[in-house]
């Protein structure tokens, strides 16, 4: 997932740095990165939230990295 690379360099983050915001394990994230484990539904939405994107760019199955609009009873996480 090359694409959660672009992400985070954008916002000129390094893996420790995502995982300090996010919770989610470095090496994890790094396997992310690499292509060599896909993130769970709990660690997609905070990525998404931290990327400012959306879920389905996250995952790949939109090229539109527009977030979608925030829903009244969700509360940001992060």
């Amino acid at each position: 997932m090359s694409r959660l690379r672009e992400l985070r360099e954008k916002k000129h983050l390094t893996q420790l740095n995502v995982q300090m915001r996010t919770g989610i394990d470095q090496s994890n994230y790094s396997k992310m990165e690499h292509g060599k484990r896909m993130p769970t539904s709990d660690q997609a939405e905070l990525l998404a939230e931290l990327f400012e994107t959306s879920v389905d760019y996250i995952l790949g199955f939109t090229d539109d990295p527009t977030p979608y609009p925030k829903s009244k009873a969700k509360q940001k996480r992060i």
